[in-house]
């Protein structure tokens, strides 16, 4: 851990040099550049960007509370926190993110072996590494643990035959961390936990378009593939308790995005009362002109405003505690919930102007509306439905018992 002999000013006073020396101007100048950099499909980073997200990653403050033997920043929490708010300050973006980051490196930091820490993690903490998740098949979804993707052990290496879908990012991905089946007779307890180089012979990925026009979901196919013993991660068929943590992890991220705003767009959108305010008006008061969308749009804000605080004060507890619990499944659930109904209301408060797919009559931020709109339908799908997630609420933090 960083010593700043207890004086988190004088932590603040670095991080605040650091940052006005290695964040590019070119973002300070045009945040819109540096948002469709983060957000883009990986191709268009450019050399100040690329120069940004190597000076974070050798610094290690991508990911700062990370252990330092593995290039982590080893900040305390509080540090962390200070770090935060310097580049909020900024409107720096934080250069080193993904599944890596989000869910497979917190897991690993905490069950890996020292062989695999040392293997994976700097490439993580860096930002040089891409990774995928190897979860739902296309008749393995809300049953998870129904996956019949099959490793057979050959002696000297796993022999991987199967397929999964919704695979976020696999196109782009350099890594699989993948769930197989490596015992038949057994549910659960016949599941390990494999990771898989994406460039290995045999390994075929076919990206999904989705209604919205992107593509960030894959069909991903393994045919005979070889991957090395030493990739097993956890306990031969022991892979089920290692994917309920990470999953925990995942919640845990995915709801602090969607508490945050609109994520994964390049255009810039308008908040909702923005919006209220330049499409439907405002009355003799100066209020939204529609009584009922103003009383929805405050009601919205409110829920969204104490989800922000309560989101953040679990990672205050998770971080005390050794990390998140089933409680993310809750913020999962609220998360969707609001971030949905976010993107609802932009669209109904825009009007026939939100409903445009293309052409000069919309402006991009009417058309990223809509589409955003439509992709904000999958967020109570991808990381645990909200059907699953009640579930989890329900048993495992209301100790609640299973109906008859």
């Amino acid at each position: 851990m960083a010593d700043f002999g207890g004086d988190v000013e004088t932590f603040r006073a670095e991080a605040r040099t650091w940052l006005d020396a290695n964040f590019p101007e070119e973002f300070k100048r045009d945040p819109s550049r540096q948002l469709a950099i983060a957000t883009g499909p990986g191709d268009d980073e450019g050399t100040q960007a690329k120069a940004w997200r190597t000076a974070m990653g050798e610094k290690g403050w991508g990911t700062p509370t990370w252990p330092a033997e593995y290039g982590g920043g080893g900040l305390s929490r509080i540090e962390a926190r200070v770090l935060q708010e310097e580049m909020a300050k900024l409107g720096a973006r934080n250069p080193i993110g993904g599944m890596g980051v989000m869910m497979f490196g917190p897991t690993l930091v905490e069950y890996g072996t020292p062989e695999l820490k040392a293997q994976h993690l700097p490439g993580i903490i860096k930002g040089e590494v891409r990774w995928c998740q190897g979860y739902s098949e296309p008749g393995s979804g809300s049953d998870l643990a129904s996956l019949q993707t099959k490793a057979e052990d050959k002696g000297d290496h796993w022999l991987v035959n199967g397929s999964k879908i919704w695979t976020s990012g696999a196109n782009l991905a350099d890594r699989c961390f993948c769930l197989v089946r490596t015992d038949q007779a057994k549910k659960h307890e016949g599941i390990s936990f494999l990771l898989i180089d994406m460039t290995a012979p045999g390994v075929e990925v076919r990206p999904i378009r989705l209604i919205n026009g992107t593509s960030p979901f894959c069909e991903t196919f393994f045919t005979d593939v070889r991957v090395p013993k030493d990739q097993l991660f956890g306990p031969l068929n022991g892979g089920w308790t290692v994917a309920k943590r990470l999953l925990q992890f995942e919640r845990d991220n995915i709801s602090a995005g969607l508490g945050g705003g609109n994520i994964g767009q390049t255009t810039p959108l308008p908040t909702v009362v923005e919006a209220a305010r330049d499409y439907v008006g405002l009355d003799e008061a100066g209020r939204i002109a529609d009584a009922d969308l103003r009383r929805r749009i405050t009601d919205h804000l409110m829920e969204a405003r104490s989800f922000q605080l309560t989101v953040r004060r679990a990672a205050d507890e998770a971080k005390s505690n050794q990390g998140p619990s089933a409680a993310t499944s809750i913020m999962k659930y609220a998360g969707a919930k609001i971030a949905q109904e976010r993107n609802e209301l932009l669209c109904e408060a825009m009007g026939t102007q939100s409903l445009g797919w293309e052409g000069d009559g919309y402006s991009p931020a009417e058309i990223t509306a809509f589409r955003t709109m439509l992709r904000s339908k999958a967020n109570s799908i991808e990381g645990g439905t909200s059907e699953i997630n009640l579930n989890v609420v329900s048993k495992r933090v209301l100790g609640l018992p299973d109906p008859k």
